[in-house]
């Protein structure tokens, strides 16, 4: 684990201010927003939440490296294209040709980045709340199938899938 450890890099995409009005004053408390990834197809979202901003970043990063999930990459992007969906977000993933880029706006390009995929056309069509856009694209992340795997559920031969 320590290994795999050292390879994570980690990014802080959102950081919010919270204020609790009391009889004595305000309250200020702090959540933070952080995606980890190996940039080989391994990635993370962790959210925290505290009274000062690195201990609620340490707090996502500590949940991030829990919940890091694999995602198929295929010559540098997703093997297809994919509507991911959480809460009021939809996020629409495209494969993009080499050379491409990273064409995403906002919280998303970083999880992308993190994940390894190089060439990728997304679009928020709806909410762009940070929250649900990361967990719409780990929903369509989740949805992602390669050729083979296709192939292994239909019990067939990839040539038998796809016409040359």
């Amino acid at each position: 684990m320590n290994n795999e450890e050292k390879q994570l890099s980690d990014k802080v995409v959102h950081i919010g201010r919270v204020t609790k009005v009391v009889k004595g004053g305000r309250i200020f408390k702090f959540t933070a927003l952080v995606v980890v990834g190996d940039h080989e197809g391994n990635v993370g979202v962790g959210h925290g939440k505290a009274r000062e901003v690195p201990d609620a970043i340490r707090k996502a990063l500590e949940t991030a490296k829990k919940n890091m999930v694999s995602l198929p990459i295929v010559k540098g992007t997703i093997p297809h294209e994919i509507v991911g969906r959480f809460g009021a977000s939809e996020i629409v993933m495209k494969p993009a040709a080499p050379g491409t880029g990273i064409i995403a706006g906002g919280a998303v390009r970083s999880l992308f980045e993190l994940a390894g995929v190089h060439n990728i056309l997304a679009k928020s069509v709806r909410s762009r709340n940070p929250y649900n856009s990361i967990y719409a694209v780990l929903n369509g992340f989740d949805n992602l199938r390669t050729l083979d795997q296709v192939a292994n559920v239909r019990g067939k031969e990839i040539k038998d899938i796809i016409k040359y």
